[in-house]
């Protein structure tokens, strides 16, 4: 589990000195600096616990910070070293960066960002999100628990399709809502986040423990407004879900998101406790086998359960302050000791829930 620890309340002291620890083990940690200037905002602790156990941790000196294994990863990924030819980027070589402004000239298939937008990674899963017009996610699946997505898409959209040593895109998006893509529900069918004025995205952090993606939409149209659309994505170490944390200026009588429409597949849903959620299962992956797919959401935000042309949709009230935050998951049966039939699937989903329901609770006075 991954704890997000307030650093106003914990003891003053130099963090490129001092680690967390159980007893004489250090446990893994990372320190975000949101606004790059050397304070930590946020501090990200991964623990081992049971239900109903304690773990008294002490943050001690050390003269060697520890190395602590890479269980996440987030990167973007674009050409350089060429032009643009009309909408395609011809030639060039790949490059990673921390931050890109999208190109004017960029739209679908333009050949300039590899595997087609940011990706993110833990040791379960990866995600990737088109970061073009069609603005939906897809799913990574992993065949190991190392980190892959560096390799990923370096010769070429195609290869990434076909099952590798490890892992492949196992999702078919087309023109669905993909798996957990933001949208607005107007007549009847969710409208993806497809007509902006200028899209910027940032790899805000990239670590053992978390790791998250910024996104802004500049001038986003919808329901017949025009405002800028703020998006963070993370995952944490040794999970699947996806927290999607969304914030907007101006009032929208409804969003959703969802899951795309496939066949072979059951749906699943639970409304019942505080988290509910929407899911699908079967053979729907594109290797032909066991894919997993939800999206989690507050029971409180629910309006309806829904489907439109392409995807089945929950449709959610936004909160007082435009904003929404919910999250996603897809399970494949080839992960390493992965979920390989529908009844454990559904006692994981309703695990999930629980534990959202009822985080761990931190006392930082002892």
């Amino acid at each position: 589990v991954t704890l997000s620890l307030d650093p106003a309340r914990l003891p003053a002291v130099d963090w490129a000195s001092h680690a967390f620890f159980d007893g004489d083990r250090a446990l893994p940690f990372q320190i975000h600096d949101q606004n790059s200037n050397g304070q930590a905002d946020e501090i990200f602790l991964l623990v081992d616990l049971e239900a109903n156990q304690s773990l008294n941790v002490e943050i001690k000196p050390v003269e060697t910070m520890p190395v602590f294994p890479k269980r996440t990863q987030a990167e973007l990924s674009h050409k350089v070293g060429c032009t643009w030819e009309g909408r395609e980027y011809e030639g060039g070589e790949f490059q990673n960066v921390s931050e890109l402004r999208v190109p004017a000239e960029h739209t679908d298939h333009s050949w300039y960002i590899r595997y087609e937008g940011p990706g993110w990674e833990s040791d379960k899963v990866g995600y990737r999100f088109y970061l073009d017009w069609r603005n939906a996610t897809d799913i990574f699946g992993k065949t190991t628990t190392e980190m892959v997505l560096q390799d990923v898409g370096q010769d070429g959209f195609d290869s990434y399709h076909e099952l590798s040593d490890w892992g492949m895109d196992v999702l078919k998006v087309g023109e669905s809502l993909g798996l957990g893509t933001f949208a607005t529900w107007q007549d009847g069918k969710a409208e993806r986040v497809a007509v902006t004025d200028s899209v910027y995205c940032a790899i805000t952090a990239n670590g053992p423990v978390q790791s998250m993606i910024h996104t802004t939409y500049y001038g986003w149209e919808a329901s017949g407004k025009k405002q800028n659309l703020e998006s963070d994505l993370s995952i944490t170490a040794g999970s699947r879900l996806t927290r999607h944390q969304l914030q907007w200026a101006e009032s929208l009588d409804s969003v959703c998101t969802g899951i795309v429409t496939l066949d072979n597949t059951e749906l699943l849903t639970s409304t019942e406790g505080e988290w509910g959620y929407l899911a699908t299962w079967g053979k729907q992956s594109l290797n032909d086998d066991q894919l997993g797919m939800a999206v989690l959401f507050k029971t409180a935000d629910l309006l309806e359960i829904t489907t439109d042309e392409h995807s089945q949709v929950v449709v959610l009230r936004p909160s007082p302050d435009n904003s929404l935050t919910y999250y996603f998951l897809g399970a494949w049966e080839k992960e390493p000791e992965g979920i390989t039939n529908k009844a454990d699937f559904e006692a994981y989903l309703k695990a999930e829930v629980q534990k959202l329901a009822q985080p761990l609770k931190i006392d930082y006075n002892k």
